[in-house]
């Protein structure tokens, strides 16, 4: 019996780790992939201008993707300047919901993005103001370090009224130094508002900084940001009358992130 025993024992040895390498060899990577983030920075900047009056920002999202190219997302932050420019009783925060679909073409090693985003301000606006709530669809095209985007309203944008089909230009570059795990980060674009009378909401920014990456998803990175904003339309005054900063001065955001 003890001989049967010790030659059942070798058999599973040797049999299980064959078993699991068939079926390792059996199953096909999944095409699908879900990824999280996470970010705290010491302001959130959109488009050159302060959300949060200068104040720290919580950001989180989840994203999917698709072997194919589809992918689809959410993310989230919070926000002060719907209640900060007395357009809304209440807001504190900031969803976008999105989705798209990415590729390259052939060889030539350029890559595309094109897709559609929905801004969402949940709170309530008060009256004679326009919901801040702005849809876009997007494209976007890269080469190696360098992407040109393209963001075109389909609505009113980001509460300025009768908006449909402002657009938002962009050109990035993310430049890596060598294998250090640093980029630099540079960034121009144009806010070009649509719609009678909408001139003076209209504004350049720009952006530099630099980022340091490592393999297990931590991220952290600085960046100076400033604008060409009108500053009597974009200093926020209140109900109250009280007038609060200018929201599209040069700025300097620290941050650090984790994805996973």
């Amino acid at each position: 019996m003890r001989k049967s025993l010790m030659v059942a024992a070798l058999l599973g040895t040797f049999a299980a780790p064959a078993a699991v390498m068939a079926e390792e060899a059996a199953a096909p990577a999944s095409p699908h992939t879900i990824s999280y983030n996470v970010g705290l920075y010491s302001q959130y900047i959109f488009r050159g201008l302060t959300q949060t009056a200068e104040k720290p920002a919580l950001q989180g999202g989840v994203d999917y993707s698709h072997a194919s190219g589809f992918y689809a997302g959410m993310w989230g932050s919070n926000i002060s300047w719907l209640q900060d420019f007395g357009a809304y009783s209440e807001s504190s925060a900031e969803i976008d919901v999105y989705g798209g679909y990415k590729n390259t073409i052939g060889e030539t090693g350029i890559s595309y993005d094109v897709g559609l985003l929905q801004y969402y301000y949940p709170g309530n606006v008060k009256s004679g103001f326009t919901n801040a709530n702005t849809t876009e669809v997007y494209g976007a095209l890269g080469w190696k370090w360098i992407t040109a985007k393209y963001s075109h309203a389909l609505t009113n944008a980001f509460g300025v009224a009768d908006s449909k089909d402002t657009y938002y230009a962009e050109l990035n570059a993310l430049v890596p130094i060598m294998d250090t795990g640093i980029s630099i980060i540079a960034h121009v674009g144009k806010q070009e508002f649509d719609g009678s009378g909408n001139d003076i909401a209209s504004y350049s920014d720009w952006k530099l900084g630099a980022t340091k990456g490592w393999d297990n998803g931590i991220n952290v990175g600085g960046y100076y940001t400033d604008t060409d904003a009108d500053k009597g339309f974009y200093t926020p005054v209140n109900a109250g009358g009280k007038v609060g900063e200018y929201i599209g001065k040069e700025q300097f955001t620290v941050f650090v992130q984790k994805t996973f």
